[in-house]
């Protein structure tokens, strides 16, 4: 039976967002990956409008990734706050 776990991989700016928040905080999306990374499609990933990326809703935080189902890895773009998630 293979391993159903995903890798993990954080751009830089994604690890600068998560470095800047407040230690609950961090811990709650660090939590909510490493959930993410057990059972991918049963985490309640929202794909966005108009883009191949997907979301995770973390409490009023927003984790924006893709899923790179060759390689079984999810790539963490951004953690931001709600309101400036969606922003381009």
């Amino acid at each position: 039976m293979s391993d159903p776990r995903w890798g993990i991989e954080v751009t830089p700016r994604a690890r600068c967002d998560v470095r800047n928040l407040d230690p609950p905080i961090s811990r709650r999306v660090r939590e909510a990956l490493e959930q993410l990374v057990e059972k991918p499609a049963a985490a309640g990933l929202v794909r966005l409008q108009g883009s191949d990326e997907l979301r995770l809703r973390v409490g009023d935080w927003r984790v924006r990734l893709r899923l790179d189902t060759a390689t079984r890895t999810i790539v963490v773009l951004r953690v931001l706050p709600r309101g400036r998630a969606y922003r381009n």
